[in-house]
């Protein structure tokens, strides 16, 4: 399962693609061609600026987060956008799909992603298990300890996140939010 990757300009997050699907959209790149689903890690400003220009592209095109990332899509200042002078909306709040704990998605006729709520950092935050693959977004990277500080941040939920990512990592590679 072949996964590629882009890094993004704002704070260096990254973007994913493995086949269809992308996670956390940031700058276009050629990883925007071909795709027809984005999951979201979670829903801060530099894991999701890229989603209008996408959706200009891909009008059809469906998002995958929990309710509170939902929240997060349609309000700058949630998203933190607003304080980054480049406020952000989501353009057509139709294309988002409200996943629950342990729901599946399927990205292709022989692939699944796995939603498992990893909250702590922001209440949005979701861990994508595909196969052997983790998509972590910011509630684990590693060497960096999880920033808990911005709004919905909470320590707590934090470290039992980081326990429950460390079992689902074993035997699986991560791919987390940014840049090391």
């Amino acid at each position: 399962m072949k996964v590629s990757s882009h890094i993004n300009d704002l704070f260096t997050s990254i973007c994913y693609r493995i086949g269809y699907a992308l996670f956390d959209p940031g700058d276009e790149w050629d990883g925007f061609k071909e795709v027809d689903k984005v999951l979201l890690t979670h829903a801060h400003f530099d894991h999701i600026y890229g989603l209008n220009k996408l959706m200009e592209l891909k009008p059809d095109i469906k998002i995958y987060t929990n309710e509170y990332g939902r929240k997060m899509l349609l309000n700058a200042k949630m998203n933190l956008s607003l304080y980054y002078e480049m406020p952000f909306v989501l353009s057509n709040p139709v294309s988002i799909v409200v996943v629950e704990n342990d729901d599946d998605v399927r990205l292709d006729d022989n692939l699944l992603a796995k939603a498992i709520y990893t909250p702590g950092h922001n209440p949005s935050c979701i861990t994508w298990v595909v196969g052997e693959i983790l998509f972590t977004g910011d509630s684990y990277i590693p060497g960096i300890k999880t920033v808990t500080n911005l709004p919905g941040g909470n320590k707590k939920q934090a470290e039992e996140s980081l326990k429950l990512i460390d079992e689902l990592a074993t035997n699986r590679q991560v791919y987390p939010g940014h840049k090391i």
